[in-house]
């Protein structure tokens, strides 16, 4: 009786264990803070799980100014408490080294054959991937995809899983409203497409290296076919990157809570990035005046031929908080960054 006993309480024990972590699952897919059909990411350890940041980048003048500034906020993250922040890369698709090679860890990978980006600079960004994945020691598990204009307000953790990415959602990337241009290179169902880019996204090595060669040749092909290339415009290479995802299966945590894009984000919140895409132009009370040059402005556009001054002007007192840390931020970056020079 006792030996029954005994057999009866670890088989309880063992369906106990079983009910626990088959709720969590149950729990972590359903939860919409994970952003849905997230699945429960056992690590019983606490083990961090360190990710590789990369940014790709052309050797002009617009593109360094704006690496440097995100590398030096990578730095000062990267070993705060609550971070997963591990290596860096610049990806320099210049098939030449630059001077930057010493102050920024950088892969220098082939351009795109000459006219087959049509002016797309964007296009080389999958075919940098391409070979960088192909050549690079990476020691990190997963890998964070940034951009040059990308400033780190914090120590990032990492929010992927091993068979789910997390990604930032553009209310712009819409698959549902071009469903004919994607069916030319998806015969799945348009809603398995999310609304993501490559950037930000923090995603399993395993998986990048199974949707760039895909999305390198999507992004090829549909700035070839001219009536997709006219639907998608400048986000073309965003949508090739969704529907790479979509071809091998694969779906996206949708976070919000990645970045803020200023002027349209007013406050930075817990969001982990401030992405200053957007010209943000104001009067001096602190009215902003999109589409019209503002009494006072802050737009990277601004700064095509070679880097900002030290020291911006900051903006009026009524100007959102989001584009004041923009500007602090980028001060703070160029008052310490060595051998800053304006116009460079």
């Amino acid at each position: 009786m006792g030996r029954i006993s005994f057999f009866f309480l670890v088989l309880l024990f063992v369906a106990f264990t079983a009910a626990i972590y088959n709720t969590a699952r149950f729990i972590a897919a359903n939860d919409s803070t994970l952003g849905g059909g997230e699945e429960f990411d056992f690590n019983p350890g606490g083990k961090k799980k360190l990710f590789h940041t990369v940014v790709t980048s052309s050797s002009g003048s617009y593109a360094r100014w704006q690496c440097r500034i995100m590398y030096y906020w990578f730095k000062k993250f990267k070993d705060q408490p609550g971070s997963e922040m591990g290596g860096f890369t610049r990806i320099l698709h210049s098939a030449a080294p630059d001077d930057l090679m010493d102050e920024i860890p950088t892969f220098v990978a082939d351009p795109l054959p000459s006219g087959l980006d049509k002016g797309y600079i964007v296009l080389h960004r999958p075919w940098a991937f391409v070979q960088w994945l192909r050549n690079a020691t990476i020691e990190e598990d997963y890998i964070f995809m940034a951009e040059p204009d990308h400033l780190i307000t914090k120590p990032l953790p990492n929010l992927a899983s091993r068979l789910r990415p997390a990604a930032f959602p553009f209310f712009y990337i819409t698959p549902e409203k071009y469903k004919r241009e994607v069916g030319k290179f998806f015969k799945g169902p348009v809603q398995a497409i999310d609304p993501v880019g490559n950037s930000p996204a923090i995603i399993h090595k395993a998986q990048l290296l199974r949707i760039a060669p895909t999305w390198h040749n999507l992004s090829i092909q549909m700035k070839q076919d001219q009536e997709t290339d006219k639907a998608f415009g400048w986000v073309l290479e965003m949508y090739a990157y969704a529907i790479a995802s979509a071809v091998h299966g694969v779906k996206h945590t949708l976070r919000k809570d990645f970045m803020i894009q200023p002027p349209w984000d007013t406050s930075l919140g817990d969001k982990y990035i401030i992405h200053y895409t957007y010209g943000c132009d104001y009067t001096l009370e602190g009215v902003l005046t999109y589409g019209k040059v503002g009494e006072w402005r802050f737009d990277k556009r601004s700064f095509t031929a070679g880097a900002p001054p030290r020291n911006l002007t900051l903006p009026p007192a009524n100007v959102p908080g989001s584009v004041a840390m923009l500007v602090k931020m980028i001060n703070q970056a160029t008052a310490d960054i060595p051998n800053w020079k304006a116009g460079e």
